[in-house]
């Protein structure tokens, strides 16, 4: 039994409509206008809307706009008369669940409303398990056709070993399906290896990306593959590639073009055999006309160009990806917590979400750790939705965090070698054991075999 509100301002096809939902075993509320059915929803929420298109006063179209705004995954189903039909298939562009042509058969009334009921129900539901053959992107939660239509053509552009170049915003999933593209690929069984181009400090870009040798430079204290090496066979997902500098840039374009590498201070070339995936949260074109990013190292990158759909755009992930959000962070937790309380979802799926599916996930932790009760109250998610702009981190903080990377980038390059890594600095040996004692590093954790 559901609790459906139906709208209109004919008194008598409203009775029949609540006679019909009736039988059926609803529990109809009745509104004769739409300025009665926000009253109504003031009092108790229902499980599905159906309201006429053409009403005095408030139409159907306006009261869907307010109920909208309010109660975003509440499925609404209009009646249009036959010459409407055209403002109706314009409404469901809007976010309308469906339409319903009058005159109609009660059948067809009851199977839209089961229709409706249905997909309401799954936004409370677990996700189901990958379909078979569809492991590839299991990671990848989503009913919104735009991502459908991304992962429909990373599907085709994995069988290639073309250059893939994802845009998307920060947060939106770029690596997952940087990922996914790999493992619907020939290349599964072999390595893909990630690297966050915009995190590696200047003067260790092509050590990172392409190897060196021992002596190739001070701190160079043992040879070292690089990523593109460490992959072969496999992936290079380059993230943030519009974070890479000018003088990288020329060597990456060469490595491309000639499918080898050559290690800072080696005289061999290596062959590469890698799949490149890049991304950026930037547009790389408008990186390239104002001259920070390589015209034609754009070109090798942007093959086949997938963009991926801020949060914003995909509401209706919302709330799957928040249940999924849920389960997993209860179970990390040991919060006994059955699912989001009243209006905890609509707050959700309401929200700006400028950090995207990583916002997300962090509000949805913040409400798992901070809950009390057997759900997750809707005053809990709107106080961590309000708390969101304070979680930028202070200057200082974020200043600290840098360091504390970049100090084990060093250790990591130079194998724990203190001496190496503080001339890497440029710091001497007194200042650089003080900048570790700060970050309670130990060098010795950093050398081979530990």
């Amino acid at each position: 039994m559901a609790r459906i509100l139906i709208v209109d301002d004919d008194p008598a096809l409203l009775r029949l409509l609540s006679l019909r939902l009736r039988q059926e075993g609803h529990e109809p509320l009745e509104a004769a206008s739409g300025k009665e059915a926000l009253a109504c929803l003031d009092q108790g929420l229902p499980q599905l809307l159906i309201t006429d298109l053409r009403m005095a006063g408030m139409d159907g179209l306006q009261l869907f706009d307010a109920v909208h705004r309010r109660l975003p995954l509440l499925p609404v189903l209009m009646l249009t008369a036959h010459g409407t039909i055209p403002d109706a298939v314009l409404a469901l562009r809007r976010g309308v669940f469906g339409y319903l042509p009058k005159p109609f058969e009660a059948h067809d009334l009851m199977a839209e409303v089961d229709r409706a009921l249905a997909a309401a129900r799954t936004l409370g539901a677990d996700m189901p398990g990958a379909e078979p053959g569809e492991s590839w992107r299991e990671a990848i939660l989503t009913r919104s056709p735009r991502m459908e239509q991304v992962l429909a053509e990373a599907r085709m552009v994995a069988q290639t070993d073309a250059a893939v170049l994802v845009h998307g915003p920060s947060g939106s999933g770029k690596e997952l399906l940087a990922r996914a593209i790999h493992a619907a690929s020939a290349r599964a069984g072999a390595p893909l290896v990630a690297v966050n181009c915009g995190a590696i400090p200047e003067n260790l870009v092509e050590s990172e990306l392409f190897g060196h040798v021992k002596g190739a430079f001070t701190g160079a204290v043992r040879d070292r593959p690089g990523l593109f090496v460490e992959a072969r066979g496999g992936t290079v997902f380059l993230d943030e590639i519009g974070d890479l500098p000018l003088a990288a840039q020329v060597k990456l374009l060469r490595v491309l073009q000639e499918g080898e590498v050559r290690a800072v201070g080696g005289d061999r070339m290596v062959r590469t055999n890698v799949r490149v995936i890049s991304a950026s949260h930037r547009r790389l074109d408008d990186e390239v006309a104002a001259g920070r990013f390589r015209e034609d190292l754009f070109y090798r990158l942007n093959v086949v160009a997938l963009e991926l759909p801020a949060l914003a755009e995909r509401r209706e992930d919302i709330a799957l990806l928040a249940q999924h959000f849920l389960a997993t962070l209860a179970q990390r937790y040991a919060k006994p917590l059955a699912g989001f309380g009243p209006g905890a979802l609509e707050s959700l799926v309401a929200a700006a979400w400028p950090g995207n599916v990583r916002q997300l996930q962090n509000v949805v932790e913040k409400c798992v750790v901070l809950s009390a009760g057997p759900q997750v109250a809707q005053a809990l998610v709107q106080r961590a939705l309000a708390n969101q702009a304070s979680d930028l981190l202070p200057f200082d903080e974020a200043r600290r965090q840098f360091e504390r990377d970049y100090l084990v980038q060093l250790l990591k390059l130079t194998a724990g070698n203190v001496s190496h890594a503080a001339r890497l600095a440029q710091r001497n040996r007194t200042d650089f054991y003080a900048l570790l004692g700060r970050h309670q590093l130990e060098p010795a954790a950093f050398k081979p075999g530990l």
